[in-house]
C-alpha cells in the first residue's frame, strides 16, 4: 500500500459520510486503508479477510461501498463475494496485485492494481459517496 497516502486530506479526497467495507488479507495492508478512509472521513466496517466475514459485517451494517482485494485468505478468490454485494446495492471496487484477473467481475465499478494511489482510490468511490450525499 506504498501509495496510499495519509496526508492527502483536501476536500477533493473527502470521503465524508460514506461506510466503507474493506475485505483484505493482508491485515497491515488492511489496517493501512482503514487508517486512510478514516482519515479522509469515511466510517470504516473491518478489514476482514473472508467471505464469510464480510457478508455478515455487510448484513449487519449496510455499508454504501466495499473495497474487496481479490485474493482473500486461504486462496479464497472474491468473486463470489462481489456478486453478492453487487446484487444487494453495494458499490463494489476491486483490488487486485494480478496484472489480469482469472475471471471477469462486471460487477465491479473499477478494478485497482496494487500499489492503489490514493487519488485512485477516491475516484472509485465518489459515485458512492455521491448517491450516499443525495439519500
Amino acid at each position: 500500500m506504498g501509495s496510499l497516502d495519509e496526508s492527502a486530506g483536501s476536500d477533493a479526497l473527502s470521503l465524508t459520510g460514506a461506510r466503507i467495507l474493506v475485505v483484505e488479507d493482508s491485515w497491515p495492508a488492511g489496517v493501512a486503508l482503514r487508517r486512510l478512509l478514516r482519515a479522509l472521513g469515511a466510517e470504516v466496517i473491518g478489514p476482514v479477510a473472508t467471505s464469510a466475514d464480510a457478508q455478515r459485517l455487510a448484513s449487519e451494517q449496510r455499508p454504501d461501498a466495499a473495497i474487496v482485494d481479490f485474493n482473500l485468505r486461504g486462496g479464497e478468490l472474491a468473486d463470489g463475494l462481489v456478486e453478492r454485494l453487487h446484487e444487494q446495492g453495494i458499490h463494489v471496487v476491486v483490488t487486485t496485485g494480478y496484472s489480469e484477473l482469472p475471471r471477469e467481475l462486471r460487477q465491479a465499478v473499477a478494478i485497482l492494481q496494487k500499489p492503489i494511489s490514493t487519488e485512485a482510490l477516491v475516484a472509485s468511490l465518489r459515485p458512492a459517496v455521491a448517491r450516499n450525499a443525495q439519500a
